[in-house]
Order: structure tokens, then sequence, then C-alpha cells
């Protein structure tokens, strides 16, 4: 058996979200808001700090429920970016808001899930890649979707940050062909 992927440190926080989150085939439309929400928020940060203050953001932002966001305004704007269990990026914040009222229409129209997974035919692609090195940032899929995200109202979707999505909520199994979670994963598809 080999070992985890390269940008598992050993902080037991990281582990613990390689080990039984990353990578899993992820098909709840509100759990799916919260980490594309998370992942915004993580751009230009570490993914170790959005962990260790998950908790705290599910408390500020309500259990991530899109529909409560969605009616969200400036008052609750005022409150979050004094929020310090949270990652306090006004604009991030702004984008949470609009992004709900964005999820609660795709939601309606089609299911969010469904929306998503239809970007990969509805299974995990499986990418069986030998090394870190070989992970892009971004891919084609992940341009696609960011521009369809954005085009729906969406921000702080870029591909970059779709394509780190893409890898967290199981549509891309990213897991190197080395780690334990590769074939785990993969069987879970």
């Amino acid at each position: 058996m080999g070992e985890r992927c390269g940008w598992v440190t050993s902080d037991p926080i990281y582990i613990a979200y390689h080990d039984n989150e990353w990578g899993v085939p992820l098909r709840d439309s509100r759990a799916l808001f919260e980490l594309l929400t998370l992942e915004g928020f993580q751009a230009g940060l570490n993914w170790l700090t959005i962990l260790k203050r998950r908790d705290g953001f599910r408390e500020a932002f309500q259990g991530f429920d899109p529909h409560v966001i969605a009616g969200w305004g400036e008052d609750e704007v005022a409150r979050l970016v004094t929020d310090t269990r949270i990652i306090r990026h006004r604009g991030k914040i702004e984008a949470t808001i609009g992004n709900a009222r964005a999820w609660t229409r795709i939601e309606a129209e089609r299911g969010f899930a469904g929306y998503l997974w239809d970007f990969v035919g509805g299974t995990p692609l499986q990418t069986r890649r030998a090394s870190l090195s070989e992970v892009p940032a971004q891919t084609e899929i992940s341009r696609k979707l960011s521009k369809d995200l954005k085009k729906r109202g969406f921000r702080f979707v870029g591909p970059t940050i779709v394509y780190a999505f893409m890898q967290a909520s199981g549509m891309v199994n990213d897991h190197v062909t080395d780690c334990p979670r590769q074939a785990e994963v993969a069987a879970l598809s």
C-alpha cells in the first residue's frame, strides 16, 4: 500500500479530510453548495485554513442553507465581515449570497447536483495520475463548468477553484495511483 497524496501534511485535520472526504462522490445539492462556497473562500489561502474554520463557517452561514442565504442582505454582510470564525472577505461574503440566489434557480430548474454532475456524464472521472506533478490546476471541463456557473450568476468560481471543487466533491478522482484512497474512491463510483 502506498502513501497518501503528496498535498497531505502531517496535520490530523488534513489527514482525516483526505482519508474520509476528499474525492468521495458528493451528490447532495446543499452539501455541494457548501463545498463550492468554501473552495471560493479558499482562493489565495491554504485549504487547511478553511478546514480549521469549517465549523465556524457552518454556524455563521446557518448550515449553508442556500434558501436562507439567498434572502440575506447588507445586515448579514455587515455581521459576517466582523465574524472572526470565518474569512472576513466582503467580496466573498457578498458572492456567497449571490451564489445562493443562483443556486436556488438551478435547484428549482433541474437540481444543483444533477446540473453539476452532468458535466462529467454523471460518473466520476478516473484520472489515474501517478504523481502530484501530473495533476493539472484546471481542465477543459472545469473551464466549461466555470464559464457556465458565471453565466448563471456565480462568482468566485474560476476554473482553478472549480477544478479543486471537482476533485474534492468526487466528480474527478485525482488521488494518485499509489495512494490507498485511489482504489477505494474509484470503487465508490
